[in-house]
């Protein structure tokens, strides 16, 4: 009940359609719709609400594979609550794999991220670089990647999918992320104002590319127990002043302005995505970056947005969440609590 979530949900009840498909989230963001009919996860066969931190064995019995997306998403929310996101994006993530493992599940797919790389400035970062993670949503990540490698074995395959940053139109769009944050401030304001010297480097996925991907994963047969795999386009390296002259020039009449006083964005990583295109060469990226851009404009169109304050909006998570804790609905750790004040052990 995230942002990839209903690219995913759609993708694989097309693709696998005999399948029993059942979800699981703590529903922060459950309604943060954007543009969406019907509710996304009426594809579902089933949807559980409950922290991924206290998953009951009980709801693996007779899983086959597992799609684990459940995660503190980004560095903004991860720098704010460093503790939880260890909590949620490592810890938990290790224990549902192990209770989908006794179970008898045949396949975990664990959402992983290029942001593991940190800095590799012009070097092109491939499976064998080194980590070197800057920010606590990297850590966790990483180190969730080096636990989820114990538990693979022939009989329970583990695939880490190191995506490269998402982008693109969802039923739950996000803003905080670098091509959809331009993409909206493009149609909000008229202009892009780049909050650093636009030099790093971003690889990008469209959401609907990371759920074709996710179903490769599902049901690979390459590679052994354990894959740890970059997935995204060599094509979508980007510098992020040249994707923000990218949307320029898809929307006409934005200016693109540097942030020159800025600090530096240390963050920046080039990815080779060569042993992805071995590994699944039916699975590549087919959305090109000007379609995705010129779906994110025709999708914040259709839902009228123009809100030149968009950043304090809840289509920025962590907004989202301080939103939610202000109300009194979750605590410090990210747990829901009762009307009582007490918090719910779903």
């Amino acid at each position: 009940m995230g942002y990839v979530g209903p690219a995913v949900v759609d993708h694989l009840r097309e693709s696998v359609p005999g399948a029993t498909l059942m979800g699981l989230d703590t529903g922060y963001f459950a309604h943060c719709l954007t543009g969406a009919a019907p509710l996304p996860e009426r594809a579902l066969d089933r949807q559980y609400f409950g922290d991924v931190r206290r998953t009951h064995p009980s709801l693996l019995e007779g899983v086959d594979a597992v799609v684990h997306l459940a995660a503190i998403s980004n560095d903004p929310i991860g720098n704010a609550y460093d503790t939880v996101t260890l909590s949620v994006n490592h810890e938990a993530t290790v224990r549902v794999a192990r209770a989908a493992k006794a179970a008898g599940a045949r396949s975990f797919v664990f959402a992983s991220s290029c942001s593991i790389y940190g800095v590799s400035g012009d070097t092109v970062a491939t499976e064998d670089a080194p980590a070197r993670p800057l920010t606590p949503y990297a850590r966790s990540k990483w180190f969730a990647e080096r636990g989820l490698s114990d538990l693979a074995d022939e009989r329970f395959a583990v695939t880490s999918l190191r995506f490269a940053t998402a982008c693109g139109m969802s039923e739950r769009l996000r803003l905080d992320l670098v091509l959809n944050d331009f993409v909206a401030s493009a149609i909000a304001t008229g202009r892009i104002t780049i909050l650093s010297d636009g030099t790093p480097w971003r690889p990008l996925i469209h959401v609907r590319d990371m759920a074709r991907a996710i179903e490769w994963a599902v049901q690979r047969a390459e590679g052994g127990s354990f894959v740890a795999v970059n997935v995204g386009s060599d094509e979508w390296n980007y510098r992020i002043r040249d994707l923000a002259e990218e949307v320029s020039d898809a929307i006409t009449g934005v200016e693109v302005s540097l942030a020159t006083t800025a600090a530096p964005d240390q963050r920046s990583y080039r990815v080779s995505f060569e042993r992805f295109r071995e590994l699944a060469p039916n699975h590549q990226p087919q959305v090109a970056l000007r379609a995705a851009v010129d779906e994110l404009a025709d999708g914040l169109n259709a839902i009228g947005f123009a809100d030149p304050d968009f950043r304090s909006s809840h289509l920025v998570r962590l907004v989202a969440l301080q939103d939610l804790r202000e109300r009194g609905l979750i605590n410090a750790q990210l747990e829901w609590i009762d009307g009582k004040g007490h918090q719910d052990r779903r």
